[in-house]
């Protein structure tokens, strides 16, 4: 007996490519503006459960200060921080996938490389002002 993609997945995976269609078929669209885009990725921080919520406003705050040239863009129902439309950073709420950390990731765009193997996600359960430091350094790092 096969699987089934509903076997297969979770119900937040599901979720969360029903969100990246909806995403995809917005930006197809074109009718929206970048202040209107990062709106969306306010509100959706907006509706993350208060630990969340905390870490999402810090790390939103400390990539637009850090790298002003990304911009926000919602990617799978997260926030995340593109460079000519490639997602080069995302924060990745604990509660999405019910997890017990937040992840701040990088993908393959980000210049984070440091010889044949670097670290690309971050869990996060909590951020210290060292912590903010550490993902200022790594987000202007990442588009150097």
């Amino acid at each position: 007996m096969s699987e089934t993609t509903e076997q297969r997945f979770t119900d937040e995976e599901r979720a969360a490519m029903k969100e990246r269609a909806n995403e995809a078929k917005a930006a197809r669209r074109g009718s929206r503006g970048k202040a209107d885009v990062e709106a969306e990725v306010l509100a959706k921080i907006a509706e993350m459960e208060p630990a969340d919520r905390a870490m999402a406003e810090r790390v939103h705050a400390i990539v637009r200060a850090g790298a002003p040239e990304l911009t926000p863009k919602l990617w799978y129902g997260m926030p995340s921080y593109a460079r000519n439309g490639k997602i080069i950073c995302f924060f990745q709420p604990a509660a999405k996938f019910k997890s017990r950390y937040a992840t701040l990731g990088f993908n393959d765009e980000a210049a984070l490389d440091d010889g044949t193997m670097w670290p690309t996600s971050f869990a996060l359960t909590a951020l210290t002002a060292a912590d903010e430091q550490r993902i200022g350094d790594l987000v202007r790092r990442a588009v150097s």
